[in-house]
C-alpha cells in the first residue's frame, strides 16, 4: 500500500430521556411536526434553560463504560452558527470542559484486538429538522427534535480502515444499548456519524488534509463512504493535486461523496461559555453511584461465555452483540443445556428468519423456552434435526410450541426398528444394481441408500437407526 488511512469518528447518540435537555418537552419520535416544542426549545427571547439531570447521568455512565476520566467540573458553551433548524442562532454544547475524556473501546478485526481511543464525550442539544419539498421547492422546519439531548463521542484518529470504522461503531452502539442510555436506532436518526478521513504516505508521521463526511446513518454506508473517499484522495495525490479540507456528504445511491462546504474550525463557531448555565459539578460519590448501575458489558460477557459455556469465540462474539441477544442465549441454555447447540440454532435459523423480517431478537416469535423445548425433543429422539428445521420455521410463523407443531403435522420421528427395516428392504429391492456395486466395494454408495431411506420415510426415520440397520442389511 502506498498510503496509510487515518480515520477519526464523531458519533452523535440521542439519549433515551423522556424530556429534552433544557426544557420539559417530550422526545417521542414521529409526532406531528412542531407539536413537542415550547418557548425554550424554539428560542424565544428571555427564556432560561434548565439542565436535565438524567442526561448528565447517562453521559457519565457512558464515560465510565468506555473507560473515560469523568471531569469533576465541566461547563457548557455556545456554538454559534446560523441555520434554519437552529432557532436560537447558536447551539448549547460543550467545548473546553467536556464531561468525559481520555477513554477507549476495544474492537476485534481479523481476529486481532485493537484499542481505539476516545478523546472526549460531551453533552449538547440537537437541532431541528429541515424538510425539503421537491414539488413546490419550499423548505419546512420541524423543531420537535430541537433540544433533544445528544452525546457526542469523539474518537482519536486511531482507525486505519473502513472495516475498523464499522466495527468501532458496532461496538459503541452495543455498549450504549447494554447500559440503556440510548436505543442507538439509526433509522430514527438516534445514532449518527461524522467521519474525518485523510491519507498519508506509509511511514509518514504527519497527518494529511482531512475531509469530513457528515451524517452517515448506517454501518454499511459509513464503510462505503470511507472506501470511496480514500480512493478519491489517493487519486488526487497520485495526479499531483492537493486535497482540500472540506465537509462532504455521501450519496448512498451513487456510492460517492460530494462537496457540501469548506470545513469549519473551532474559531469559526466563536465558542464562549454559556452564561445561562452554571458549571456542572460531578462528585466522586456520584460517579461511584452511577458505576454501580452498569451491567456486565459486552467484552466481559463475551469472555465469560467462552470460559463458562465452552463455545467458540466467534459464537460468543455473536451472542453478545446485544444485551437482549445475550439474555436470550443464557435463558435458552439454562433450560436446554448444550450451549453450542443453542448457539447454532440462534446464529443460524433464528437470525436468518429475524433478518428476513428486519426484526430484533426482542421481537422473536420463538422465545428461549420454546427453543429449549424443541432442542429437548431432538435429544429425546422425538424429532430429527432435519425435521426440527421444518418445525422451527412453523414455530416462527405461528408462535406455537414445538410439541403442538409436531402433533398437528404428524412429524414424530420414526424409531420403530421393524418399520425402518421394512423401508430399507423396499429401497434395496428397488435399487439392486447399486446394492451389488456397494457389496463389490463402492462404499460411497452408502450415502445414496441413506438418502433414499430418508426420502421414503419423508425425513421421519431416526438417522442413527437408519445408518445402523442399513449397514447391517447391505452387508448381509
Amino acid at each position: 500500500m502506498k498510503y496509510e488511512t487515518v480515520i477519526g469518528l464523531e458519533v452523535h447518540a440521542q439519549l433515551q430521556t423522556r424530556t429534552k435537555i433544557f426544557c420539559g418537552c417530550a422526545t417521542t419520535f414521529g409526532e406531528e411536526p412542531n407539536s413537542q416544542t415550547c418557548q425554550v426549545c424554539i428560542g424565544m427571547p428571555g427564556v432560561l434553560p434548565v439542565l436535565n439531570k438524567k442526561a448528565v447521568e447517562y453521559t457519565v455512565k457512558t464515560g465510565i463504560a468506555t473507560h473515560c476520566t469523568i471531569t469533576p467540573s465541566s461547563r457548557f458553551a455556545r456554538k454559534n452558527y446560523f441555520y434554519p433548524d437552529l432557532p436560537k442562532g447558536y447551539q448549547i454544547s460543550q467545548y473546553e470542559l467536556p464531561l468525559c475524556e481520555h477513554g477507549h473501546v476495544e474492537i476485534v478485526v481479523d481476529g486481532k484486538v485493537k484499542r481505539i481511543g476516545i478523546t472526549r464525550i460531551h453533552l449538547e442539544e440537537d437541532a431541528g429538522k429541515n424538510l425539503h419539498l421537491a414539488e413546490s421547492g419550499a423548505s419546512l422546519v420541524d423543531l420537535n427534535r430541537a433540544g433533544t439531548p445528544l452525546m457526542e463521542i469523539v474518537s482519536e484518529p486511531d482507525i486505519r480502515s473502513p472495516e475498523e470504522a464499522s466495527e468501532y461503531l458496532k461496538k459503541l452502539r452495543s455498549i450504549l444499548r447494554y447500559i440503556e442510555v440510548s436505543d442507538a436506532d439509526m433509522e430514527k436518526g438516534n445514532f449518527r456519524c461524522d467521519a474525518n478521513v485523510s491519507i498519508r504516505p506509509v511511514g509518514s508521521k504527519e497527518f494529511g488534509t482531512r475531509s469530513e463526511i457528515k451524517n452517515v446513518n448506517s454501518f454499511k454506508f459509513v464503510q462505503r463512504a470511507l472506501e470511496y473517499e480514500i480512493k478519491r484522495q489517493a487519486q488526487i495525490l497520485d495526479e499531483g493535486g492537493r486535497v482540500v479540507q472540506e465537509t462532504r456528504l455521501f450519496d448512498s445511491t451513487k456510492g460517492v461523496t460530494f462537496s457540501m462546504r469548506s470545513k469549519e474550525e473551532a474559531h469559526d463557531y466563536r465558542y464562549f461559555p454559556e452564561p445561562d448555565l452554571v458549571p456542572v459539578m460531578i462528585s466522586k460519590n456520584t460517579v461511584e453511584d452511577i458505576r454501580r448501575t452498569i451491567p456486565e458489558l459486552p467484552d466481559a460477557k463475551r469472555e465469560r461465555f467462552v470460559n463458562d459455556y465452552g463455545i467458540p469465540e466467534y459464537d460468543a462474539d455473536m451472542a453478545t452483540q446485544s444485551r437482549a441477544m445475550a439474555d436470550y442465549f443464557e435463558e435458552a441454555v439454562k433450560r436446554a443445556g448444550q450451549p453450542k447447540v443453542v448457539s447454532n440454532w440462534m446464529m443460524g435459523e433464528l437470525m436468518r428468519l429475524l433478518n428476513a423480517d428486519a426484526k430484533e431478537i426482542e421481537d422473536s416469535p420463538i422465545k428461549p423456552d420454546r427453543l429449549a423445548g424443541m432442542i429437548k425433543m431432538i435429544n429425546d429422539g422425538v424429532i430429527s434435526t432435519k425435521i426440527a428445521k421444518t418445525v422451527f420455521e412453523e414455530m416462527y410463523k405461528t408462535g406455537k410450541d414445538a410439541g403442538t407443531v409436531v402433533q398437528e403435522q404428524g412429524l414424530v420421528q420414526v424409531s420403530d426398528t421393524g418399520e425402518i427395516e421394512k423401508i430399507i428392504d423396499e429401497v434395496i429391492q428397488a435399487n439392486p444394481g447399486q446394492a451389488a456395486d456397494y457389496k463389490a466395494g463402492k462404499e460411497k454408495l452408502f450415502g445414496f441408500f441413506v438418502g433414499q431411506v430418508m426420502k421414503a420415510s419423508k425425513g421421519k426415520a431416526n438417522p442413527d437407526l437408519v445408518n445402523a440397520l442399513l449397514k447391517k442389511k447391505l452387508n448381509e
